[in-house]
Formats: structure tokens, C-alpha cells, sequence
């Protein structure tokens, strides 16, 4: 959760799990893109969320509000509707002042809408890959599977520590490229708790790129329908906060349109 207003990827528990591809997947493949131990905290995890109400989910449909940091204080939250088909669609909608913006990303393809100036546009290269390094960073990707089909690999990292008395699991997802991300999962509950990961971003104070640390703290999970979802996301940049997400709602398996994710010919035929 991670970003820029227009580039916001609200990214939960959904989709096909782990669970169902360790069926399909012989002893041999599994162990050469994970470790035993890092199976274990990822097995450990998805029982965590719900086992099979976790790897029932195919849609998901959250309500909530999205706020920017400046200087460590929250600016004024903006009210976002999302829609996600997992693995690779997603629409979010932002209304700030009676504005509406729309952001929606379908596999290789997106577009966006500018409420403030009526305006529909295909996303860049840039912003596309944006949203698929979103997805790559998230739990999901991890707890499903879905980095295999890249060529990922699997490794466990260690346990941290997480506040008093407190201890997280670490494990590291490598791709060929060697971006990475790490997760850490709570030693005694299994929760996912935090996502680390290092990218080359604009310096918003010199204009220069830099290499930056992101992490994204997961708090205050609730089940909706024998689901366990964190209703507050926390997004930041070398150690300072940048973003918070905060849900009022989650829905789970609602039938999403297929025509929420196709671009309109026009500003009049928008959903």
C-alpha cells in the first residue's frame, strides 16, 4: 500500500493459496524454490487467515479512507472504493471535495481518469509496471504462489525483533533479477506483519533517484466472513511514514463486472 495517490494498490487476501498448489506441485519442484522452513511459516500463515476461507476468495470489494504524511502528520484522508480480481485486476476509485478519480490496471493493460479535468488516458509503460511491482510485493504473491510462475525463489532470513517481548519470522523472496522482498510473519500467531522491500525512487527534495527502503505494517486484523484482513496498512520510506490506508468495510467473492475494468469511450460511459 505503497504510494502515490494515483498509483495506490490496495492488495489483501485473496485468490488461490499455496494450500492448493502444494497439491499439485511434486516434493522435488516445492523444495527447489523453497526451503522446509520458510514452507512451514508460509503453511502456518495461510491458517492464520482463515485456511479455506482464505483460499475461497476470488474478489474482493473494500471501502475505506487513504491518507498521505507530511512531516509525520496525516494530511486529509481521501475516501477510496476498490475492486480486486485476483491475481491482476484491480479498480480503485478515489473522491476527495466531490472529485473522483479512478485508477484501473487489467493484466498488461490500464487506464486512469482525472475527475478535475475530465479526462480518460492509457496508462504509461511506467505506471503498468508500477502496478505489477505492487503485486509482487505484496503477502499474496508470496502466500499464493504466484512468484513461481517468475522464477522466484524462497529462503528463511531469521527472526527479528518486533517490540517487547515481541518476534518475527523473516523470509526473502528473490527473483532472477535479484529484486527481493522480505516478510515477516508473527513467531507465535503467524500473522503477516510487515513487507521490506528496496527500489530506486525520486528524491521529492533534490529530484534526484535514489535507492529507498519501503515497508508496509500490517495492524488491526478482523475477520469478515472467517477471513482475517488488516484494517489498517501503514506504507513508509527510509523509516518515515508516508501513507496510511484504513478500511471501514471488506466483502469477499461479490460478482465484479467485467466492464468496471474497460476503458470507456468517453467520459459519459464511465461506471
Amino acid at each position: 500500500m505503497k504510494v502515490k495517490l494515483l498509483f495506490l494498490q490496495l492488495s489483501l487476501i485473496f485468490g488461490l493459496g499455496v494450500w492448493s498448489l502444494a497439491q499439485t506441485l511434486g516434493p522435488k519442484q516445492q523444495s527447489a524454490s523453497v526451503d522446509e522452513k520458510s514452507q512451514n511459516i508460509i503453511n502456518q500463515a495461510i491458517a492464520a487467515l482463515g485456511g479455506q476461507a482464505y483460499l475461497n476468495v476470488q474478489t474482493v470489494t473494500g471501502k475505506g479512507f487513504y491518507s498521505d504524511f507530511k512531516d509525520g502528520m496525516p494530511q486529509v484522508p481521501t475516501r477510496f472504493l476498490d475492486y480486486i480480481v485476483y491475481p491482476n485486476r484491480e479498480r480503485t476509485e478515489f473522491t476527495l471535495s466531490g472529485i473522483k478519480t479512478i485508477q484501473t490496471n487489467d493484466h498488461d493493460t490500464g487506464w486512469n481518469f482525472d475527475g478535475a479535468v475530465k479526462k480518460i488516458s492509457d496508462q504509461t509503460p511506467a505506471q503498468v509496471e508500477e502496478f505489477k511491482r505492487s503485486m509482487r510485493t505484496t503477502f499474496e504473491n508470496l502466500l499464493h504462489g504466484w512468484w513461481r510462475d517468475e522464477g522466484g525463489r524462497v529462503t528463511y532470513v531469521g527472526r527479528r525483533e518486533a517490540g517487547l517481548a515481541k518476534r518475527n519470522e523473516t523470509i526473502r523472496l528473490t527473483y532472477p533479477s535479484g529484486f527481493w522482498i522480505e516478510y515477516e510473519f508473527g513467531a507465535k500467531d503467524g500473522m503477516p506483519a510487515k513487507i521490506i522491500y528496496k527500489r530506486t525512487r525520486k528524491d521529492m527534495d533534490t529530484g534526484n533517484q535514489i535507492e529507498a527502503t519501503e515497508e508496509d505494517r500490517l495492524m488491526t486484523f478482523v475477520q469478515v466472513e472467517g477471513v482475517n484482513a488488516p484494517w489498517i496498512i501503514d506504507h513508509y520510506v527510509n523509516e518515515k511514514q508516508t501513507s496510511r490506508i484504513n478500511y471501514e468495510s471488506l466483502q469477499y467473492n461479490q460478482k465484479i463486472p467485467d466492464a468496471l475494468f474497460a476503458k470507456p469511450a468517453n467520459i459519459k460511459d464511465i461506471k
